[in-house]
């Protein structure tokens, strides 16, 4: 536990060139510095989830350690967590209580499992949390899993998202570098998928005629989907990795293809091209792209008082260029609005019931991934 604040200057600014995305232009820059305090430090961090009425949080470590972390006690390593095919982005990725937490100790994890052959897929399960003596999972059970496994170690996504009235499970499933999976209905890669608290797909899915894998299907067309957020209104939104250019904000309606890899707003490493979303409307367009990329991390829907000013928009965990970016929400459109420059690479962001906003360094040697707390104030 570090406690004494370390200065980072977070300075409202445009970092360079004007953002490419569908609105040009330079994002609003103000004079406002921040105060950040780093608080612990992890092992290739991916994602954090504070547990409802306790003083807990949860990280995951990418290598397959589950660590309790409590502001004003020592860090702790949770017993009873899968193994993980840690290679490449593989590894333990997310973790979200279950709606009930605060009476079933109920949590949801992702993680990258081995299949046969050299394969492997992302798998989502859920235990009880028992945090009575050492931490630990109790009665993990696997309750999906990407169809087909494939070879390689990119692009598993497996963020976790339930629906605000805590019914449904949206979960978002990577195209495993694969591409052309992401428009096919026999399997679920490329894809975000409803289900029931249970892994079982949820009645009234826009493909339930179809059965099978496709029968869990919301929408279809998607790339690597690395944030899954409803907003303030009930809408769900994703945010996810394009190619060499293209990073995507998009609103989640069920049904909708958005393209993948039909169209994008970025190119093929290689530099061979892809049409752009402009050409197909029948395709679903990105409310906003990024050309440059920012290589997005996860995000929020900032809904506290802590930072009036964010109120209501998506801010965005960056990792090229590094900082917080914050759009703007308008209707099914979205604007870049500022960005907030960092030091390092940001993986994870999170909002406490407080409003206060917290971070996750995308680190990877030991204990370079810091945790911090972000505060208003400028910097004396």
């Amino acid at each position: 536990m570090m406690t004494a604040i370390f200065p980072v200057v977070l300075a409202l600014a445009s970092c360079g060139s004007a953002p490419a995305g569908d609105k040009p232009g330079a994002p609003t820059a103000s004079e406002a510095d921040f105060t950040v305090t780093p608080v612990a430090r992890f092992d290739e961090p991916w994602a954090m989830a504070f547990l409802p009425g306790t003083p807990f949080a949860l990280v995951t470590e990418r290598k397959g350690r589950l660590k309790l972390w409590h502001e004003d006690g020592p860090l702790r390593e949770v017993d009873g967590v899968p193994e993980v095919a840690y290679a490449g982005q593989g590894g333990l990725g997310d973790v979200a209580p279950a709606p009930d937490f605060a009476t079933s100790g109920t949590v949801y994890l992702t993680w990258a499992e081995p299949g046969d052959g050299g394969t492997r897929g992302a798998a989502l399960g859920r235990a009880r949390l028992a945090l009575d003596g050492a931490p630990r999972l109790e009665g993990l059970q696997v309750i999906w899993r990407q169809q087909p496994k494939v070879t390689g170690d990119g692009h598993y996504s497996h963020r976790i998202a339930f629906s605000p009235d805590g019914r449904y499970l949206f979960l978002s499933s990577g195209d495993r570098q694969k591409l052309t999976p992401a428009q096919a209905m026999d399997g679920n890669l490329g894809k975000i998928v409803r289900l029931l608290p249970d892994g079982t797909p949820a009645p009234g899915n826009p493909f339930a005629d179809k059965g099978g894998v496709a029968a869990q299907i919301w929408t279809l067309g998607h790339r690597n989907v690395l944030g899954l957020k409803f907003d303030a209104q009930g809408r769900l939104w994703d945010l996810e990795h394009g190619p060499r250019g293209g990073d995507e904000l998009n609103l989640v309606e069920p049904g909708r293809n958005y393209g993948w890899p039909l169209v994008s707003n970025g190119d093929h490493y290689s530099g061979e091209p892809i049409p752009r979303h402009a050409t197909r409307p029948d395709l679903a367009a990105p409310a906003i792209s990024w050309n440059p990329v920012i290589a997005p991390g996860d995000f929020i829907f900032y809904r506290g008082d802590t930072f009036p000013a964010w109120r209501g928009q998506a801010v965005i965990a960056a990792m090229k260029p590094a900082g917080i970016v914050r759009v703007a929400i308008e209707g099914d459109r979205a604007r870049e609005v500022a960005r907030h420059p960092t030091r390092y690479r940001i993986r994870e962001i999170v909002e406490r019931d407080d409003g206060s906003v917290w971070l996750l360094e995308d680190g990877e040697e030991a204990g370079a991934g810091r945790l911090l707390r972000l505060s208003p104030g400028r910097q004396k």
